[in-house]
Formats: structure tokens, C-alpha cells, sequence
């Protein structure tokens, strides 16, 4: 097993920061943070799967430890994110790998598998939506500000940036919240405090109705290519509920379903459980020749 190495990379004119461990003769996991995280929430994937996979955890533009270009130079929506870790893996030199996908990584992982159907060799969704039946309730106020974006609709999504309404985040839907990690929501509102870091975020979130606009491209790549899918669902989380991992079956003709009692960040209550189905997942898939 290899520790994990903390890097840098430039990448569409950006400084990327992203975790890699693992040998890179070993298939390849590429793993891509939701919203309000960073490749932090993978730390225990990469410490878990290296011994026999090549894992590489990016943050994104403004994320994490990456640059954080100001909204003047660099247009924060989610073909510029994808556009920018599509540069990313190009730099890597990266050819064939999996892509493991959790809320904003699903629109940027999507992406980057329609652009690139033939290198992607599985995909593993972790409340990664690609479906508008998969759309919660907690999309309310962000459908507000969809439909008329002004001081009033912005105003009310503040409270997301706070350290409480992060912690939400992180706990909401769990079985029990001792079980959670406190750091993570601290890091979180670290970087949410950074200038700009909230409006930079509300911008995404207005952008995200363009990802919905996306669902049908991105539908009828699963149904052309039928990548291998494992899918490891917190089914309490109010953005993305148990509905939006059901839909994949449409598609898909044979899914890995595996849906835990927690919430948004599965990762972070059953871990251990969701890193051994990645390992079944992958060591099953690469026996048959998908990986």
C-alpha cells in the first residue's frame, strides 16, 4: 500500500490540487468531490483501495486546495469545471479509468464520460444524480433562484454558508451524527469564508439548472455504452434521494444497488462498507475485462 502524495497541477491555466495513491500500473479510479467538500472526503477511499488501485482525487477550481481564481478570470459553471478536469486527466495522461461520483461530480464526471466514452471503464455514484426524478426537496429555494434571481432569492441560501448549515450537510439523515467526522464541516467553512467563495457558490448553484438540461445527453450515453455502475446511495439525503439512484435502472441494464441509511455523505458514515463494495466491484468487473 502507498501513502497518499498531496499535488499540484496546472491544468487549464489553474493550479490543481488532488490526492493520488496507489500504483499507476494498477486500474484507475478517478474520484470527484460533491458540494461543499474536497478530494478530503475521499480520504479513507485512497487509504482503503491503493493497494490495488491507482486513485486520483482532484479538487476543483476554487475548491479545496486548488487555486481559487476571482470569478473575472475564471467562469465558475459546470462545463468550465468539467472542461478544467478534463485538462486535468489529459496532463495525467490518464487513458482508461473508472470515475467515482458524488453530487457536483456527477455533472462534471457526465461530462467528461460523454467527451470520453472509450476511456471510462465504470462508474460508481455516490448521490451523483443524472436523473430529475433524483431531485429532492432540498432544491426548493435553488429552484427560486432558477426562476428569478435577485437579492431576496440569494439571500435566503445564505444560511447554507454558515458552520451550522454546513454541519447540516454532513449530518442531516445520518443514524447517528457522533458517527460523523466534525472536521470535514471545518474545513468546509474555512474555504467558504475565502473572498468571493460565496458568491462563486451561488453561482454554481444557479448553473445547476443547466446540468438538468444535460440529463437526456448524459441518459442516452448510459444507454449506448452500459458502463459497468456500482451505486452506494445514502437514501436520506433531501437533494438527492433514493429515487435518483431507482432511476439508473432505465438505463442500465445491470447495476451494482446498494443503498445505506445515511445521508448526503454516505462516505462518511459507512465508509468502511461502501470502500469493501468498491473493492468487490472493481475486482469483479476487472476479471471479466470491463477495467
Amino acid at each position: 500500500m502507498k501513502a497518499t502524495k498531496f499535488k499540484i497541477l496546472n491544468a487549464d491555466g489553474v493550479n490543481i490540487a488532488y490526492r493520488e495513491a496507489g500504483n499507476p500500473q494498477n486500474p484507475a479510479i478517478v474520484l470527484l468531490h460533491g458540494y461543499p467538500a474536497s478530494s478530503h472526503q475521499y480520504r479513507n477511499v485512497l487509504e482503503g483501495l491503493s493497494d490495488d488501485y491507482y486513485l486520483i482525487a482532484p479538487d476543483y477550481p476554487g475548491f479545496g486546495n486548488s487555486d481559487f481564481p476571482s470569478p473575472d478570470e475564471y467562469e465558475y459553471t459546470f462545463d468550465n469545471l468539467a472542461k478544467t478536469m478534463d485538462s486535468f486527466l489529459e496532463k495525467k495522461e490518464l487513458k482508461s479509468y473508472a470515475i467515482m461520483m458524488q453530487d457536483y461530480g456527477a455533472p462534471i464526471g457526465f461530462r467528461i464520460a460523454v467527451a470520453h466514452p472509450e476511456r471510462v471503464t465504470a462508474i460508481i455514484t455516490q448521490n451523483g444524480n443524472a436523473y430529475e426524478e433524483g431531485l429532492g426537496k432540498g432544491w426548493e429555494p435553488i429552484r427560486a433562484l432558477w426562476a428569478n434571481r435577485n437579492e431576496q432569492t440569494e439571500t435566503s441560501l445564505l444560511p447554507a454558508f454558515t458552520l451550522e448549515g454546513l454541519k447540516w450537510q454532513y449530518t442531516h439523515g445520518t443514524r447517528n451524527e457522533e458517527n460523523i467526522n466534525p472536521d470535514s464541516w471545518h474545513l468546509d467553512y474555512l474555504n467558504m469564508c475565502r473572498p468571493n467563495a460565496q458568491k462563486v457558490n451561488l453561482d454554481l448553484w444557479f448553473d445547476y439548472q443547466n446540468n438538468i438540461k444535460q440529463y437526456p445527453v448524459w441518459q442516452k450515453y448510459l444507454r449506448e455504452n452500459q458502463p459497468p455502475m456500482l451505486i452506494v446511495w445514502g437514501k436520506n439525503d433531501e437533494y438527492f434521494p433514493e429515487s435518483g439512484a431507482q432511476a439508473f435502472k432505465k438505463d442500465l441494464k445491470e447495476i451494482d444497488y446498494n443503498i445505506f441509511d445515511t445521508g448526503h455523505f454516505a462516505l462518511e458514515e459507512d465508509g468502511v462498507k461502501i470502500i469493501e463494495k468498491i473493492r468487490t466491484f472493481m475486482d469483479k468487473n476487472s476479471e471479466v475485462g470491463n477495467i
